[in-house]
């Protein structure tokens, strides 16, 4: 199926879109300079960064910690629950929180924001939303905005845009000038939306392949290391969205435990976006599927072990792998939905937007 640009629902409409959302948030970062420049300076305090949210706005903090890490910098990633009720107290006036949430108004964002505020001593706050006119972002110290657009279903282009903006908060905060960071932002997203327009081009190719992988097993498992546990995450969950019951795993973790459900019953989607762990990722991929497991890797390159499917994805700066990693999990979702009789991209217990604990 070639879908010409006209697609037949929404979600797959927004599948698409991601490519303009990243391009908006890239191209937004130079009129939103003077508060990453702000950004840049209140990381100079000393005090440490710690990146939240909830759901795939957790998730898309992966590649930014660990771009961090990478740096030598220290960076917590904890989800604004847990941060809410149990560890606030880790962080200090100097500390440099990033709030990630697209809406801005999710229940456990609101409720951190406002407690945070009501302190004598708080954070630097900065939020990360779609629009401003939210929550979050009315509570915020520093404000960036995503300019993801509307969207209905699960999180498509506002977890790309985030992700977009974050390729330059990372750097920033590590060290890098503002012009240095916008600019590796810019060329990042502009390779990155060019590879979604690559999987969306070849119509339902890649959410076919991925539908013969995982048709008639029982167990659905998507694996990522790295700064691919951003897609890892974010792929089960949307599955879980469109109602295919697929657990995330971190890739090494799968081996202490989880390998006793290899077997004829389980398919695997191995994410493998990070070089210096390529080889262990392809050793998992080729040990599972020697039990008899349906194994697919989406990777760069060509190469994948005997008896797996391949997903090929183009080398990509590694703040923007999971951006488009993520997408050919996106297009099994929509397909998955569709054979289960169900209209893809549409909640029928949760929501877009969760405003209650």
């Amino acid at each position: 199926m070639n879908w010409l640009g006209k697609f037949p629902d929404p979600f797959l409409a927004e599948i698409a879109g991601q490519a303009e959302a990243i391009r908006r948030a890239a191209g937004s970062l130079e009129k939103q300079v003077p508060t990453l420049d702000a950004l840049g300076e209140a990381a100079g305090r000393g005090g440490g960064v710690v990146f939240t949210g909830m759901g795939s706005s957790y998730d898309a903090c992966y590649p930014a910690v660990n771009e961090l890490a990478a740096r030598g910098v220290p960076a917590l990633h904890v989800d604004a629950a847990e941060l809410l009720h149990f560890r606030t107290n880790a962080l200090s006036s100097d500390t440099v929180l990033v709030v990630v949430s697209q809406s801005g108004e999710s229940a456990e964002i609101v409720r951190l924001a406002a407690s945070l505020n009501a302190r004598p001593d708080p954070p630097l706050m900065t939020s990360l939303t779609n629009g401003l006119a939210n929550g979050l972002a009315e509570r915020a110290d520093l404000r960036l905005d995503t300019r993801a657009g509307p969207e209905t279903g699960p999180s498509t282009m506002t977890f790309a845009a985030s992700m977009a903006l974050l390729a330059a908060v990372a750097p920033i905060l590590g060290g890098d000038t503002t012009a240095d960071a916008t600019a590796r932002a810019r060329t990042g997203a502009e390779r990155a939306a060019g590879a979604v327009e690559a999987f969306m081009e070849v119509g339902d190719a890649t959410g076919s392949l991925l539908e013969d992988v995982v048709d008639g097993r029982e167990i659905l498992a998507v694996l990522g290391r790295g700064s691919a546990r951003a897609a890892a995450e974010m792929g089960a969950l949307t599955l879980k969205e469109s109602g295919v019951m697929a657990e995330s795993f971190a890739t090494a973790s799968f081996r202490h435990g989880p390998f006793e459900l290899a077997g004829p019953d389980m398919a695997a989607i191995i994410l493998s976006t990070e070089e210096p762990t390529r080889t262990l990722d392809l050793g998992l991929a080729a040990d599972l599927a020697s039990t008899g497991a349906s194994v697919a890797v989406i990777a760069p390159g060509e190469d994948v072990p005997a008896g797996c499917a391949g997903v090929h994805l183009p080398d990509l700066d590694r703040l923007f792998s999971s951006t488009v990693g993520v997408v050919p999990i996106q297009l099994l979702a929509w397909r998955l939905a569709l054979r289960h009789g169900r209209a893809p991209g549409v909640y029928t217990r949760a929501s877009k937007v969760t405003t209650r604990e």
